[in-house]
């Protein structure tokens, strides 16, 4: 990707194409500004403001991925890393190993996340378990969990949303 490609627009948040760009590029870029929306100390006061973001970085996977957001005490990010990696309809995830890269980063609260390559957002048991015992894992450590996303081609479900946290 070339920087001569990207230019500011005249209005504030927008950016004209000056040369053509292949659907690779232009995914790239929506991922650079996805990466830089979840950058070290913005604030996620939503859900739906960290699924777009999520969204964009998550899609392209044909394998599950599960993800966090490390928040502080103001829910305002620490980092986000990608810690699991799995097939095309699950992924294993130790409590152990998401403690300690919270616990690594400091965070407060934590932002789970990850992806269904099925396109169907909608949250199985397997996933429903794992929150409990990320939440009890993490309680212990005193960091809250403050949502679970999962992330789907076209939609997103909320835990919070749900009571399910």
């Amino acid at each position: 990707m070339h920087h001569r490609k990207l230019s500011a627009g005249e209005t504030a948040g927008t950016y004209r194409i000056t040369d053509t760009v292949t659907e690779s590029e232009l995914l790239n870029i929506a991922k650079a500004f996805a990466r830089r929306r979840l950058a070290k100390g913005r604030k996620i006061t939503q859900p739906a403001l960290a699924f777009e973001y999520l969204q964009v970085l998550l899609q392209d996977y044909e394998h599950e991925v599960f993800s966090t957001l490390f928040l502080d005490s103001q829910h305002r990010v620490i980092c986000f890393e990608e810690l699991f990696r799995g097939t095309i309809d699950s992924a294993s995830v130790y409590p152990r190993e998401v403690v300690k890269h919270a616990l690594a980063c400091n965070a407060a609260a934590v932002i789970l996340v990850h992806n269904h390559p099925s396109g169907d957002p909608e949250p199985s048991d397997a996933d429903r378990r794992i929150t409990q015992r990320l939440k009890e894992a993490l309680g212990l450590v005193e960091i809250r969990v403050v949502d679970h996303l999962v992330i789907g081609l076209d939609a997103c479900v909320s835990f919070a949303e749900r009571d399910l946290v």
